[in-house]
């Protein structure tokens, strides 16, 4: 048995399917991206359990020129993990976390520069590299979710109700 769809059948679906993704959307992303930066700062709370614990103590050492180190330097980024995801999660205090997480996306891409002879040895990147490469998805997604805060607005335009197939 198959199912045919008409154009003329088609287009208010997908309307309707863009309507829920413009007034959704960035919701949806501002909840997910809570729920895997608190996943992060969870882990960090739990010595051995985060695979990044190793990094962040590095990280951090350089970055505070020695002055936060070992656990403290874990445990204040499980703090600051676990402000801003709750912060994405329930939408308390969030232009404040977003502040907090502009700091943190420098701090966790750093690495990248500050150890890339050991994360990039012969030119390919190390699995650390990789866990660190992929905060680039993670600060594009904040980005959005921070331009909404400020005021900006995703709208389906009323003019464009129907979608071409």
């Amino acid at each position: 048995m198959s199912i045919t769809v008409t154009t003329e059948r088609r287009a208010p679906l997908l309307a309707r399917v863009a309507e829920t993704l413009t007034a959704h959307s960035i919701d949806w992303l501002r909840t997910s991206l809570g729920l895997v930066i608190l996943g992060f700062g969870a882990l960090k709370y739990f010595p051995g359990a985060s695979p990044a614990e190793d990094l962040v103590q590095r990280t951090t050492d350089v970055l505070t020129l020695g002055v936060v180190t070992g656990t403290a330097a874990s445990v204040g980024t499980a703090v600051l993990e676990t402000f801003i995801g709750l912060t994405l999660l329930t939408g308390v205090g969030l232009r404040l976390g977003l502040v907090a997480m502009a700091g943190w996306l420098v701090g966790i891409l750093t690495p990248v520069v500050l150890f890339a002879g050991d994360m990039f040895p012969d030119g390919l990147p190390t699995l650390e590299a990789q866990y660190v490469l992929k905060d680039v998805i993670l600060a594009a997604a904040a980005a959005v979710v921070a331009a909404r805060v400020l005021g900006a607005r995703y709208v389906f335009p009323a003019e464009d109700r129907t979608v071409e197939p």
